[in-house]
Protein backbone atom coordinates (compact mmCIF):
# COMPACT_ATOMS: atom_id res chain seq x y z
CA UNK A 1 0.00 0.00 0.00
CA UNK A 2 1.48 3.50 -0.91
CA UNK A 3 1.50 6.10 1.52
CA UNK A 4 1.24 9.72 1.98
CA UNK A 5 5.40 11.70 2.52
CA UNK A 6 5.57 13.49 5.63
CA UNK A 7 5.99 16.73 3.10
CA UNK A 8 2.50 15.91 1.11
CA UNK A 9 0.43 15.25 4.60
CA UNK A 10 2.26 18.97 5.69
CA UNK A 11 1.29 20.55 2.34
CA UNK A 12 -2.54 18.97 2.80
CA UNK A 13 -3.05 19.70 6.07
CA UNK A 14 -1.52 23.19 6.09
CA UNK A 15 -4.54 24.07 3.44
CA UNK A 16 -7.73 25.12 4.18
CA UNK A 17 -9.17 22.91 1.51
CA UNK A 18 -8.80 20.24 -0.81
CA UNK A 19 -9.86 19.97 -4.74
CA UNK A 20 -12.05 16.75 -4.34
CA UNK A 21 -12.98 14.86 -8.46
CA UNK A 22 -14.44 11.66 -7.35
CA UNK A 23 -14.33 9.09 -10.16
CA UNK A 24 -17.64 7.91 -11.85
CA UNK A 25 -18.87 4.71 -12.78
CA UNK A 26 -18.08 4.92 -16.28
CA UNK A 27 -14.27 5.58 -15.03
CA UNK A 28 -14.56 9.86 -15.68
CA UNK A 29 -13.64 12.11 -12.57
CA UNK A 30 -16.47 14.42 -11.36
CA UNK A 31 -16.09 17.77 -11.55
CA UNK A 32 -13.53 19.14 -8.79
CA UNK A 33 -14.95 20.48 -5.62
CA UNK A 34 -13.30 22.54 -2.65
CA UNK A 35 -14.21 20.46 0.47
CA UNK A 36 -11.99 20.28 4.00
CA UNK A 37 -9.40 18.05 4.82
CA UNK A 38 -8.25 17.28 8.64
CA UNK A 39 -4.94 15.20 9.21
CA UNK A 40 -4.24 12.71 12.14
CA UNK A 41 -1.42 11.02 12.53
CA UNK A 42 -0.01 9.80 9.03
CA UNK A 43 -3.60 9.91 7.46
CA UNK A 44 -5.56 12.26 6.00
CA UNK A 45 -9.66 12.67 6.41
CA UNK A 46 -12.20 14.28 4.61
CA UNK A 47 -16.52 14.31 5.69
CA UNK A 48 -19.26 15.59 3.43
CA UNK A 49 -20.84 18.80 4.73
CA UNK A 50 -24.30 17.65 3.06
CA UNK A 51 -23.85 14.51 4.98
CA UNK A 52 -25.17 11.20 2.70
CA UNK A 53 -26.66 13.64 0.23
CA UNK A 54 -23.31 15.25 -0.90
CA UNK A 55 -23.23 14.45 -4.63
CA UNK A 56 -19.41 14.17 -4.52
CA UNK A 57 -19.71 11.91 -1.26
CA UNK A 58 -21.91 9.63 -3.08
CA UNK A 59 -19.96 9.42 -5.72
CA UNK A 60 -16.37 8.74 -3.93
CA UNK A 61 -18.49 6.18 -1.69
CA UNK A 62 -19.34 4.27 -4.77
CA UNK A 63 -16.29 4.32 -6.57
CA UNK A 64 -13.69 4.44 -3.88
CA UNK A 65 -11.32 6.34 -6.15
CA UNK A 66 -10.75 9.59 -7.27
CA UNK A 67 -7.89 12.70 -7.91
CA UNK A 68 -7.26 15.45 -5.02
CA UNK A 69 -5.30 18.48 -5.07
CA UNK A 70 -4.75 20.69 -1.92
CA UNK A 71 -1.11 22.57 -0.63
CA UNK A 72 0.60 21.57 -4.53
CA UNK A 73 -0.14 18.02 -3.88
CA UNK A 74 -1.77 16.47 -6.97
CA UNK A 75 -2.83 12.71 -6.37
CA UNK A 76 -4.97 9.69 -7.36
CA UNK A 77 -6.45 8.47 -4.22
CA UNK A 78 -8.22 5.49 -2.64
CA UNK A 79 -11.41 6.48 -0.89
CA UNK A 80 -11.29 4.08 2.34
CA UNK A 81 -15.32 4.67 4.72
CA UNK A 82 -14.29 4.73 8.39
CA UNK A 83 -16.77 3.54 10.82
CA UNK A 84 -15.09 3.00 13.90
CA UNK A 85 -15.96 5.38 17.09
CA UNK A 86 -12.23 5.93 17.73
CA UNK A 87 -10.98 7.47 14.70
CA UNK A 88 -13.97 9.80 13.99
CA UNK A 89 -13.92 11.05 17.92
CA UNK A 90 -10.27 12.18 16.58
CA UNK A 91 -11.59 13.41 13.27
CA UNK A 92 -14.35 15.63 15.22
CA UNK A 93 -11.65 17.05 17.24
CA UNK A 94 -9.46 17.48 14.15
CA UNK A 95 -12.20 19.48 12.41
CA UNK A 96 -12.59 21.55 15.67
CA UNK A 97 -9.18 22.37 15.92
CA UNK A 98 -8.90 23.52 12.34
CA UNK A 99 -11.69 24.72 11.47
CA UNK A 100 -13.30 26.18 14.89
CA UNK A 101 -12.76 29.80 13.57
CA UNK A 102 -15.50 29.56 10.77
CA UNK A 103 -18.02 28.94 13.48
CA UNK A 104 -20.29 26.63 14.57
CA UNK A 105 -22.71 27.07 11.73
CA UNK A 106 -19.67 25.28 9.41
CA UNK A 107 -18.21 23.34 11.64
CA UNK A 108 -21.24 21.56 13.26
CA UNK A 109 -22.20 20.28 10.28
CA UNK A 110 -19.07 18.71 9.73
CA UNK A 111 -19.07 16.92 13.33
CA UNK A 112 -22.40 15.82 12.50
CA UNK A 113 -21.25 14.11 9.41
CA UNK A 114 -19.56 10.98 10.87
CA UNK A 115 -20.86 8.61 8.62
CA UNK A 116 -19.65 10.42 5.62
CA UNK A 117 -15.70 9.82 6.67
CA UNK A 118 -13.55 8.79 4.32
CA UNK A 119 -9.41 8.14 4.53
CA UNK A 120 -7.67 9.63 1.45
CA UNK A 121 -5.07 7.09 0.68
CA UNK A 122 -2.42 7.71 -2.20
CA UNK A 123 -2.31 5.67 -5.14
Amino acid sequence: MTTWTSEELNLIAKADELEMAPRRGNGTLRGPVPIWVVRDGENLYVRSFRGTDGGWWRTARASHEGHIRSGGVDKDVTFVEVTDSETNDRIDTAYRTKYGRFGDAYVNPMVAARSTTLRLLPR
